[in-house]
């Protein structure tokens, strides 16, 4: 159960070591057939269908283990990415994420994303560095003056969403959103914390910092609000 990649990856090999022959031997006996099957296709459909009751199977075990259920989820993103980007897979064929999408594993999913989000934001206002600029020292890419938490900040709203796009429904999305959401407003509250902490000092350094954090999430979202 701890090492979904062991067989995760080797459907990957298998897909990859038979594509030259599939596409050489055995497709052109397709064609002269009048047959519309891309053997490649249906090969690793094949093989995919083998995965999703493999998935079926283990996630019940491991639903309530938070440590090995994220670590199935990491796997499987990267079996999915692997899969469209290298062999070719088609959107319209059966995946995991149909397996990640049914409502106890999806619900689990939300829980443990929002669980691992809040642990980074913690971590991340609780650094040192948490107000400083990462390019404090380069002027010309730091016109913004964006502290390191609201860079790091909007950099895991991205990896959640770069996580749940590729999810079958918009519904599932919708809901990823309301996570996103949820952590927007939760950051909202824990910037206006810190401030009310330097409220004697409203031109010193971390106030600063803060309204240039602001500043820079409201441009961010804005430049995101055509992702569909």
């Amino acid at each position: 159960l701890n090492k979904p990649e062991w067989y995760l990856t080797q459907v990957l090999m298998w897909i990859g070591n038979h594509s030259k022959f599939l596409d050489d031997k055995i497709q052109p006996i397709l064609d002269k057939a009048g047959s519309s099957v891309n053997a490649g296709l249906e090969f690793s459909r094949a093989l995919v269908m083998l995965v999703l009751e493999k998935l079926a199977a283990d996630i019940p075990c491991l639903l309530y283990d938070d440590t090995l259920f994220c670590h199935l989820v990491d796997e499987v993103l990267l079996f999915e990415r692997e899969l469209y980007s290298v062999h070719g897979y088609l959107s319209s064929l059966p995946s995991c994420m149909h397996i990640l999408s049914e409502e106890s594993c999806f619900q689990r999913w939300l829980t443990v994303e929002k669980k691992f989000a809040l642990q980074k934001m913690d971590s991340m206002l609780s650094s040192e560095a948490a107000w400083v600029s990462q390019y404090k020292d380069i002027t010309d890419v730091d016109e913004m003056k964006v502290p390191d938490c609201a860079e790091t900040f909007m950099t895991l709203l991205l990896v959640i969403t770069d996580r749940y796009k590729n999810l079958p429904t918009a519904s599932r999305k919708l809901q990823f959103l309301g996570l996103q959401k949820e952590l927007v407003d939760d950051f909202r509250i824990r910037l206006t914390q810190v401030m009310k902490e330097e409220t004697r000092a409203s031109l010193g350094f971390r106030y600063c910092a803060i309204l240039n954090a602001v500043n820079y999430i409201a441009t961010v979202l804005a430049d995101w609000a055509d992702n569909v």
